[in-house]
């Protein structure tokens, strides 16, 4: 009841329709990229877990190779037309997969999908209040977090009865996201750049990317770190923790559900207190967790990692947001996400790749360890940071 009161009070309908259209989106990419993708790759086609991290990072390089491309067209072009044009290219990409069974269409496919999936978070930040940001977009992550913990979670309960079924689900939940697109997606009037021309947001970009070394660390790391888990996290559940895929499934839906619970109260609190310890705390505990999956074994030991995984990030999140938020000219709202966006992602792009080979020595949990130290590494910067990062951009 409380959260539907949130909603209520926060979010307006092309508020809700866009997290709706995230929900949907980030359901399908989980879907693909976690369980659809490496068990149909390896089961149908034979293909490597090397190649199939590969085409992880080729479908984050695209997306995030295009952001800013999609930024720029979002400032001077109706939403609903950017958004159609990426549902296109993601619908070409999922087609591929399904009829075209040669391994160099597995990279291809990745990417059309990443392509086509760019715009849509872009257009749900435009739909964010300045003075509710931490806790509006702590129930943006609540659907995108929703989308793509449950994404792997249902698909894998489909797989059980085949690809064909698996499939169709995927497709369904696509066309659910389309359909949602719609006359209210015009111009961006919010992020409208027609009167500023591109070569000063450029120039004003630059400057805060230049001011923007705080965000460094953990604009790339996070995301690296992240990247190399994901070719990797079904074998690991099933091969080196010993959980069934029924088990993996519930553990997902355990620390999903506990950061989407935690996301709208630990925004309201960055709210009100605006500190970088959330940074702090939340990096650092993330770092235990998973250091503490190499050493468990219990499903209940994991079922504990997976709770201090999801109360963890849901409270690094919204500080996170707000921190990359205060570099970003108010006038260049859509170019300003879109390259911070690809900046951010960059790490996510390199993460499986280092991931695969990290895994080819034969020891699936390599990955695993060298992420946590990433996360702690990122946590210890924040901690000795002299100033509070939140407050550098006033500051400068």
């Amino acid at each position: 009841m409380d959260f539907v009161k949130r909603l209520r009070e926060n979010i307006q309908l092309p508020f809700l329709r866009n997290a709706l259209m995230l929900f949907f989106m980030e359901w399908v990419r989980g879907a693909f990229l976690i369980s659809l993708l490496p068990s149909f790759a390896a089961d149908r086609w034979g293909l490597s877990l090397a190649l199939i991290g590969t085409a992880v990072s080729v479908h984050y390089l695209t997306d995030n190779l295009v952001k800013s491309f999609v930024g720029f067209m979002l400032d001077r072009y109706p939403a609903r037309f950017v958004l159609h044009s990426g549902f296109a290219l993601a619908l070409i990409g999922i087609g591929m997969t399904l009829f075209i069974h040669v391994p160099w269409v597995l990279l291809v496919s990745s990417g059309l999908l990443g392509i086509g999936f760019s715009p849509i978070w872009l257009v749900s930040l435009s739909q964010v209040k300045e003075e509710k940001r931490a806790e509006q977009m702590g129930l943006l992550y609540v659907f995108w977090l929703a989308g793509l913990g449950l994404g792997p979670l249902t698909i894998n309960l489909f797989l059980d009865y085949g690809y064909r079924a698996a499939f169709t689900l995927l497709i369904s939940m696509f066309v659910a996201g389309w359909l949602l697109v719609g006359r209210g997606h015009g111009r961006i009037s919010s992020l409208s750049m027609t009167s500023v021309p591109i070569r000063k947001q450029l120039v004003q970009l630059w400057d805060r990317l230049k001011k923007s070394r705080v965000l460094v660390p953990g604009m790339v790391l996070q995301t690296m770190a992240a990247g190399m888990l994901i070719p990797f996290l079904s074998t690991f559940a099933v091969d080196r923790v010993g959980l069934s895929h029924a088990q993996f499934s519930l553990v997902i839906l355990t620390g999903g559900g506990f950061a989407v619970a935690s996301l709208v109260p630990l925004g309201k609190w960055f709210d009100r207190y605006n500190s970088k310890w959330f940074l702090v705390c939340g990096f650092g505990l993330f770092s235990v967790a998973l250091f503490a999956l190499l050493f468990v074994r219990s499903f209940f030991s994991i079922e504990g990692a997976a709770i201090l995984m999801g109360v963890s990030y849901a409270g690094l999140l919204p500080a996170w947001n707000a921190l990359m938020a205060r570099y970003i000219p108010p006038e260049s709202q859509g170019a300003g996400w879109g390259i911070f966006s690809t900046v951010e992602g960059m790490g996510i792009v390199v993460g499986p790749l280092i991931g695969s080979w990290l895994a080819a020595s034969g020891n699936i949990a390599l990955p695993f360890a060298v992420s946590a130290v990433l996360f702690g590494l990122i946590s210890l910067y924040y901690c000795f940071l002299r100033s509070n990062p939140l407050c550098l951009i006033e500051e400068s």
